[in-house]
């Protein structure tokens, strides 16, 4: 029997996009792991109508609801008397967290007023669940079997009460099969690309394996998922199914789960000793800032200039001035010069350059925004391509971004 959730997330500072909900990621990633299967995420207001409506209706479609946010100390957090009233519970003293709150408080030198006493009220019906980090107390409740869990809004303080009490809690209450993913990096087909190439492949999986195509801006992650199984024996049957997709891209796998195009150039730049620097234009160290990111870049990072006009592409890197007149700052003469100029100041193994119009204006017929020239110089020669990177300037940057460290790797791989 599959073991289905919600999670709801309450706040008026979500609607209206002031912050970005990470704790539904989390809550779900934490579900999935143990083998609950999240059927649907909502995001509400700070209004009790909406809270017991959302609550009420959870109640009758999922076996747990999940819900953070709402349980501070002021007026606006409405959660806690809110559930009291679905539950038809009256409010009553929790000893236990009125002592941590003030032993909390005081150790941070804030005054234990009649606002932080509030914290310590819960519904007389609920189990509390002891929140170590913070003055909001987790509640877990139970009504017909359904449970619903309501944890603070505080991402350290939810993981915590997640991790530590309701999890174990969960697993303890259902008979929970696991649910199995594996997730397989691509780089350098696009997706349909990919889809044709691996169609007889993905043809020959077992129903009870499901792919889904990911795509992002310069990857395609392909998930294979299982539900409801034996969590080793499907685990080892998705893995030996990857490694024979792995023989017919294998140029095109990065990796797997988190693997990143600019971790798999780290570990060639670092396995073979060899250096690299980085000369940008439009993509204004976004390349450069990829690549320090990662602890170890210092062992093949040489330098990252960001020349970002013309006389700076003359003064720094050699760019003879008559060729970004003759052929303009963005074109593939400017990039291959940026390149090789780069690597010749530096003394890297590799020079990695790009050049192009980043937007909202500057674009003409012959080169609207989007374009962008990128090239890789090593001591092999100098190749480049031009990408029409789209319209949107961010999206821009991150595609040009990531389509030059895919070039440096083709270059690194097949030099």
């Amino acid at each position: 029997m599959t073991v289905q959730a919600c999670v709801i997330t309450i706040g008026d500072e979500i609607l209206i996009g002031q912050i970005v909900d990470t704790n539904a990621a989390g809550i779900s990633r934490r579900l999935n792991a143990i083998g609950v299967t999240v059927t649907e995420r909502t995001s509400i207001g700070d209004r009790g109508d909406r809270i017991a409506e959302a609550v009420t209706r959870a109640l009758q479609l999922y076996d747990i609801t999940i819900i953070t946010g709402g349980l501070g100390p002021t007026k606006d957090d409405i959660t806690k008397s809110t559930l009291a009233g679905i539950f038809s519970s009256d409010m009553v003293r929790n000893q236990a967290v009125a002592d941590h709150v003030r032993t909390m408080l005081q150790a941070r030198g804030i005054a234990y007023n009649e606002l932080n006493q509030s914290q310590s009220m819960v519904p007389r019906c609920c189990t509390v669940l002891f929140n170590r980090h913070g003055t909001a107390p987790g509640m877990w409740f139970e009504r017909d079997g359904h449970i619903v869990v309501s944890l603070p809004g505080v991402p350290f303080e939810m993981e915590h009460l997640m991790d530590d009490e309701v999890l174990p809690r969960l697993r303890e209450r259902f008979d929970l099969r696991q649910i199995v993913h594996r997730t397989m990096i691509t780089s350098g087909l696009a997706e349909s690309i990919l889809a044709e190439r691996i169609a007889e492949w993905e043809s020959s999986l077992p129903p009870h394996l499901h792919l889904a195509y990911l795509p992002s801006a310069s990857v395609v992650r392909l998930r294979l998922s299982a539900y409801e199984v034996d969590g080793e024996s499907v685990a080892n049957e998705i893995d030996a199914r990857f490694e024979a997709l792995r023989k017919l891209i294998p140029q095109h796998i990065l990796g797997f789960e988190n693997a990143t195009l600019q971790a798999a150039v780290h570990e060639l730049l670092t396995s073979r000793g060899k250096s690299l620097a980085v000369a940008e234009s439009c993509t204004g160290g976004s390349i450069a800032a990829r690549f320090t990111a990662m602890p170890g870049a210092s062992a093949y990072f040489l330098l990252g200039a960001v020349t970002y006009s013309n006389r700076s592409k003359v003064d720094v890197l050699g760019v003879p001035a008559e060729t970004i007149e003759r052929y303009g700052a963005v074109s593939e003469q400017v990039a291959r010069a940026m390149a090789e100029g780069v690597r010749r100041i530096s003394g890297a193994d590799y020079g990695v350059s790009t050049t192009g119009i980043a937007g909202p204006s500057g674009g003409t017929a012959d080169k609207p925004v989007g374009t962008v020239w990128i090239a890789v110089s090593s001591a092999a020669g100098t190749v480049a391509v031009m990408k029409q990177s789209g319209t949107d300037r961010g999206q821009i940057i991150e595609r040009a971004s990531g389509a030059a460290v895919a070039l440096l790797r083709d270059k690194i791989i097949n030099n």
